[in-house]
């Protein structure tokens, strides 16, 4: 049996909240299943050790800029024939689009599983994924998504950057999507100060290659903790999950490194500044920080300046058992 699972939105973040139901399809089949999904979802690169996934299909489709081979009719067209030579049995669909109704019927595929038709507005991105494998499949999936991992990357990353047990090893994820969700390089210095005072530690700085991020790892380098620091916003994504997996515990907007580092396995305090708190309290490994005065945040809250330093060193010592 040969099973597709289409996931059309944007973002690594959002491509880590799906695994668990792609994980369970490919567990209820007992097969492995392929992925349609967006070149920014990065999947190919933190994919590939999965055991669920047979193949990683680009859907080439560019809305905003109007192109991509599998963009406009055309791009139906080819997207279906390209689809139907692959030979699928069934489609699980996690979105409302009729566009992909059409291209899997022109595909062929007998078995066709997708959310309700034009009933995307105010979806729930968790709660509607789970619904719909519960009444499609009936099975219930947990939001707690994993990445796998190979066990001598992991040394070797241990041992390339000089990962020490006895320092207490802290990823920051500094960047950001948009700037209302980045913290700025101000608070994070004073979680830093609060940890030097009694803590060894070693920080690793997550972020986006770009100008605007670079600027925010360089006002950490440049401060007086340049020594207890190495930048990875340079890495590949499939480099940095490694360092990643060695950290004790890691401190992040609500950026992809927060959904990496949660589906690593490790403990992850994400600041929630201006984003619905779900994407912050999903994983069981995930524990937010919403601004001072504030009862739970979405958007709209502006809240990056009220996040407080204080609570986000509390929360770590009260994580990692330090006293």
């Amino acid at each position: 049996m040969k099973v597709l699972v289409i996931q059309n939105r944007m973002g690594i973040g959002d491509m880590v909240i799906f695994l668990p139901y792609i994980d369970a399809i490919s567990k209820k089949f007992n097969t492995k299943v392929s992925l349609l999904v967006k070149k920014n979802t990065k999947s190919l690169e933190f994919l590939s050790d999965n055991p669920s996934i047979e193949e990683i299909i680009i859907l080439d489709r560019d809305d905003k800029n109007k192109i991509g081979e599998h963009y406009g009719l055309t791009g139906i067209i080819k997207l279906a024939i390209d689809i139907k030579k692959k030979g699928f049995d069934k489609v699980f669909i996690f979105n409302s689009s009729i566009r992909y109704t059409l291209i899997t019927k022109l595909a062929g595929i007998k078995n066709i599983y997708q959310y309700k038709l034009f009933n995307k507005k105010n979806q729930n991105i968790i709660e509607t994924a789970k619904l719909f494998l519960k009444q499609k499949l009936n099975i219930e999936v947990e939001s707690n998504p994993e990445i796998k991992i190979n066990l001598d990357q992991i040394t070797e990353a241990k041992n390339k950057y000089k990962i020490s047990d006895n320092q207490i090893n802290i990823l920051l994820g500094v960047g950001g999507s948009g700037p209302t969700k980045r913290v700025s390089v101000e608070k994070f210095l004073q979680f830093m100060d609060l940890c030097d005072e009694k803590l060894d530690c070693k920080f690793f700085l997550a972020a986006g290659n770009n100008e605007i991020e670079e600027k925010i790892v360089n006002g950490i380098l440049n401060s007086k903790y340049k020594n207890k620091c190495i930048a990875i916003n340079k890495l590949k994504i499939s480099e940095t999950l490694p360092i990643i997996k060695n950290c004790n515990i890691s401190i992040c907007n609500d950026t992809s490194f927060s959904h990496l580092s949660a589906a690593l396995g490790i403990q992850t305090i994400v600041l929630m500044t201006d984003t619905p708190l779900l994407y912050g309290n999903y994983s069981s490994r995930m524990y937010p920080i919403i601004p001072d005065g504030e009862q739970t945040v979405t958007h709209g809250t502006l809240g990056k300046d009220k996040i407080n330093p204080n609570k986000i060193y509390k929360k770590m010592k009260e994580l990692l058992n330090l006293h």
